[in-house]
């Protein structure tokens, strides 16, 4: 019985059609270091400027509120870096206040390819 359940995940595995990345991700636009935060709210994030390391994308950046005298959060953010399209596209984003124990997701994508950054957001 174990034989004809792996033989049926194997036969599955074989059967289920690779999904290929339809994105291409050179079109997106430059990554810039300020832009508006996906969560929206009138946050602008600043001074965001990814690393590539150990199969992480890695990141510090402000988050900063909209006013006269905005408060300003520090972050760090950790994304998965997985090779895509002859680059590096970092998914998947955790990221965490350095004060105050504020943490979250993002749907923010970046992609790496011959030293430039390009964001999705989603």
């Amino acid at each position: 019985m174990r034989c004809l359940a792996g033989v049926t995940v194997v036969l599955w595995v074989l059967a289920t059609p690779v999904r290929a990345t339809s994105e291409a991700f050179e079109t997106w636009p430059v990554l810039k270091s300020t832009f508006p935060s996906t969560g929206g709210g009138g946050i602008m994030i600043k001074g965001y400027d990814p690393i590539v390391t150990g199969g992480r994308c890695v990141t510090t950046f402000m988050a900063v509120e909209p006013g006269d005298n905005p408060n300003v959060y520090t972050n760090v953010i950790e994304f998965e870096a997985v090779p895509e399209q002859g680059g590096i596209l970092c998914r998947n984003g955790k990221w965490r206040a350095f004060e105050g124990g504020a943490s979250g997701t993002t749907p923010f994508r970046v992609f790496l390819k011959d030293g430039v950054w390009q964001p999705l957001r989603r």
